[in-house]
């Protein structure tokens, strides 16, 4: 299982999406085999050489022999391979809580749209209320307490790119919800404009659409609920 990262997930963001974002933006190149059916996830269930999901769940890496499963360990695999992880373990304490703020809000957005029709409205109000009052301006009082380009240590980090993979999902739902947020903005602008990052924004690149109604009608197929 040697070479290039290979991710076994859906077509869709979920929860692989986060890891597309990582490797993309360590500059890592990766492959990626589609599940499309309830059949491709059971080949992953009962696989030649037997089960290759530890807990029968997606998102799986195969990446330095190893097949990963559980979205947080394998991006705070990917995070300290590739030195995003920070130089000690308070910055690592930090980067570690500031991902699980953006994490919270991006699984309020990836569960938007398999809300029921009468559910979304609100729910979409939620999302623009806790964005907007809960999680942003504690990354905008950060970058404000510090003065610096990035949230940890001065130098990018996993919590820069998972900030700006939230952002992007939270503009999705409103485009101008960093209006109160300048130094925010700038991040953003900053962050987007690293050349591994830049490129992944491209059309074109391996990052996943914002969920339709196919998509979730395609996962619940597959995942049977």
């Amino acid at each position: 299982m040697a070479g290039k990262p290979k991710l076994h997930y859906t077509k869709g963001r979920g929860r692989m999406e986060s890891i597309r974002w990582l490797l993309a933006a360590a500059g890592v190149e990766f492959e990626e085999e589609f599940i499309e059916t309830k059949e491709d996830l059971e080949k992953l269930h009962n696989g030649e050489s037997g089960n290759f999901l530890l807990f029968q769940q997606v998102p799986m890496v195969e990446i330095d022999g190893m097949r990963m499963v559980q979205t947080r360990a394998i991006l705070s695999y990917i995070a300290g391979k590739y030195n995003l992880y920070g130089k000690d373990l308070k910055e690592r304490a930090w980067i570690d809580m500031y991902v699980e703020g953006t994490t919270d809000l991006m699984g309020m957005i990836m569960y938007h749209p398999f809300q029921p029709a009468d559910a979304k409205a609100k729910n979409l109000a939620l999302i623009i209320e806790r964005a907007t009052t809960r999680y942003f301006p504690v990354y905008e009082k950060a970058l404000k307490a510090h003065g610096q380009d990035y949230l940890v240590g001065n130098k990018l980090s996993w919590a820069d790119i998972h900030l700006l993979e939230a952002i992007l999902m939270t503009e999705e739902c409103k485009p101008d919800i960093l209006s109160a947020f300048p130094l925010l903005q700038a991040f953003k602008g900053r962050i987007s404009n690293i050349p591994t990052i830049k490129k992944f924004l491209q059309p074109g690149s391996q990052r996943k659409p914002p969920t339709d109604e196919k998509m979730v009608a395609l996962v619940k197929k597959i995942f049977s609920f």
